[in-house]
């Protein structure tokens, strides 16, 4: 694959992302939440440990301060609740409310729905994830 063709493909990705989140944004809107909001939301998984702010942050790619601002907003509207991290009592972590998991649940449906790759059949979605799960392994 050369050049152009990896240039072009990041292209594409990066269409895809920009087409997803324009589609979302007036569905999340109505929700209240930002692109931001909504993304916090997404990573903390109902069915996993209440994972540590330094996680979350990571998960998120952003730095500490950017999450502690989001966190709030995210608080401040009963979605998430800060708890002490099992694991170091000195920091934090964030565990969904009842409310943040219906919302969670509600912004998890709009991205899929919205998304340009719900137009795709099975087939081609499994076959995309998989060259995915390769990209995602890599530096």
């Amino acid at each position: 694959m050369g050049e152009q063709d990896q240039a072009a493909a990041v292209e594409a990705v990066r269409e895809v992302v920009m087409r997803t989140e324009a589609a979302i944004s007036a569905p999340l809107a109505e929700l209240g939440l930002t692109t931001a909001t909504a993304q916090a939301l997404w990573v903390l998984d109902p069915h996993e440990e209440p994972p540590s702010m330094k996680v979350v942050a990571g998960r998120l790619y952003c730095n500490a301060p950017n999450l502690s601002f989001v966190a709030d907003q995210l608080a401040a509207r009963g979605l998430v609740e800060r708890v002490p991290d099992p694991h170091d009592r000195r920091s934090r972590a964030l565990v969904l409310t009842d409310k943040g998991r219906q919302v969670r649940s509600e912004v998890l449906r709009i991205v899929v729905e919205c998304s340009p790759l719900s137009v795709l059949g099975p087939d081609d979605l499994a076959a995309l994830l998989s060259i995915l799960d390769k990209a995602r392994s890599g530096p």
